[in-house]
């Protein structure tokens, strides 16, 4: 069973950046699409960004496109997500996922192994 674990989230003022990473734990990401998924307070979970299992694919939410950037490193069995231009909005908890995904790698439904969050909050 492989178990995502996430890390670097925090808080930024708005405009800043951070990066979260996401290390599997009892296993290997190489063989799953990864993606981020968040939820903001008092909404839904919704999703993020995703990457194929090569690497070479991504996509990405409409709120995501243009300010952050997925990314993998098989070496170090990470998947990271690059965020820049951080608005209040963005202020959620970001979660991994780890899948196969079938049909819509915007369904969290397609992902079978998720973390336990890490906070994100974009201070106005």
């Amino acid at each position: 069973q492989v178990l995502p674990v996430e890390s670097g989230g925090g808080v930024v003022q708005t405009g800043g950046s951070l990066r979260l990473a996401c290390a599997a734990s009892g296993g290997t990401f190489n063989r799953y699409t990864m993606a981020w998924f968040r939820q903001p307070p008092g909404n839904e979970r919704e999703f993020v960004a995703a990457v194929s299992r090569s690497g070479e694919s991504t996509y990405y939410a409409d709120s995501a496109k243009g300010r952050f950037a997925i990314s993998r490193d098989k070496d170090r069995n990470t998947v990271y997500l690059q965020m820049s231009s951080l608005k209040p909005e963005d202020t959620a908890v970001y979660f991994c996922a780890v899948g196969n995904v079938r049909f819509d790698y915007s369904e969290d439904v397609e992902y079978d192994f998720w973390g336990q969050g890490t906070q994100v909050t974009v201070s106005s």
